[in-house]
């Protein structure tokens, strides 16, 4: 596919070449089980160690905090089952917020169907969760909090850290887990600066594969394990590594190298586009998120309309959340966007990939788009 603009990488990226390098060497060369005792098995298993020490590098925590799952959503699961589950004895209040990701929010409205009370903060204009609202939804009854660090349609950067402080404050019980898919690989994320007890991310975000998630369990945590089997992982997560997607994210995070360089870069683009599409177009994220999300509203005209549209010149966008499935969107909605406001909002999302010459031709599309289309 030649001469595209891609420009949805909150919904998926284009795997790095060291991504694809790692995974055909797991897959031709090295396919041994990492369980098993011979030295094919050792040679995996190095490489699943070698993995667990890219993460937690990043992180800045101990590889043996680190555990593999099949998706980011499997590790928002894995987290909010096994913690709650693990603290119910010791309370029954659950806060989240109202703009989660479709794995958090669904996971934790099965616990309120069981009885639990679940308290969802609702976002600020700006699509941030305030520390106020925060505050005041945290007790001593509280036995789980979920927070993500970054929103997937809009950008908008979350106060994790403010959490564990209020949590501390009151002396609760309280688990913090942060979904940190968006996040991850665009800022310096760290548990010990955001005081969490468990963090998530995905591989396909960053430029590796799909299929390959991350949970980040703080030492000494005890949750409960959701797939039971032959106790990989310390009995965690069951089942056979694997290891070509495992390798596969080892490739891409060998390429994570300049964090801030690109995230410089990347606010550059951001700002960028703004100016470019500010004149026609309605500005849906904030100066405040993070620049790799950009959410906008073409209003008059119904964002499926126009994401074919562009589809048709070779430009690639999202209508929001690709796990929305095209319902309405939940975080929209939250931040009090009018309706023909959500109807029409594209969100645009960059990678290192990115160059100002996507933008130009994103704006000639969009521009198109207006002229060309029928307003609804």
């Amino acid at each position: 596919m030649e001469n595209i603009v891609y420009l949805d990488n909150s919904a998926t990226t284009k795997p790095c070449k060291k991504a694809i390098e790692y995974m055909t060497r797991s897959l031709e060369e090295n396919w041994g089980n990492p369980s098993s005792l011979h030295s094919m098995g050792i040679r995996a298993e190095e490489e699943l160690v070698s993995c667990k020490e890219a993460c937690a590098s990043l992180l800045s925590c101990r590889s043996d905090e680190i555990y593999f799952t099949g998706s980011g959503t499997e590790a928002n699961n894995l987290a909010i089952t096994g913690g709650i589950r693990a603290r119910a004895k010791r309370g029954n209040r659950i806060v989240t917020t109202s703009t989660e990701h479709p794995s958090v929010l669904n996971t934790v409205k099965q616990f309120e169907e069981q009885g639990f009370e679940v308290i969802y903060l609702k976002p600020e204009k700006n699509g941030a969760i305030s520390k106020d609202s925060i505050k005041k939804a945290i007790t001593d009854k509280t036995i789980f909090v979920s927070i993500m660090l970054v929103n997937n349609e809009t950008g908008a950067i979350n106060p994790v850290a403010y959490a564990k402080e209020v949590i501390k404050s009151v002396n609760s019980p309280a688990l913090l887990h942060c979904d940190a898919v968006q996040g991850f690989g665009k800022l310096e994320v760290k548990p010990s600066q955001l005081g969490v007890d468990l963090l998530t991310f995905s591989g396909h975000k960053i430029h590796g594969p799909k299929g390959i998630g991350v949970l980040y369990r703080k030492k000494g945590l005890h949750i409960l394990p959701q797939i039971l089997g032959g106790n990989q992982q310390e009995g965690l997560r069951s089942g056979t590594e694997p290891m070509p997607l495992i390798c596969g994210l080892n490739g891409a995070l060998s390429e994570l190298r300049d964090i801030k360089g690109e995230y410089e870069n990347v606010k550059s683009l951001w700002n960028y586009a703004k100016d470019r599409l500010s004149s026609f177009v309605k500005i849906n994220s904030t100066d405040e998120g993070l620049p790799f999300i950009l959410n906008i509203s073409v209003v008059g005209y119904r964002s499926e309309t126009i994401l074919h549209f562009l589809d048709s010149k070779g430009i690639f966008v999202s209508s929001g959340s690709a796990c929305a499935k095209g319902e309405l969107s939940h975080t929209l909605t939250a931040m009090g966007l009018k309706k023909n406001e959500i109807d029409s909002a594209i969100r645009i999302s960059f990678s290192r990939y990115n160059t100002r010459e996507d933008v130009d031709r994103l704006a000639v599309g969009l521009k198109e788009a207006t002229e060309k289309l029928k307003r609804v």
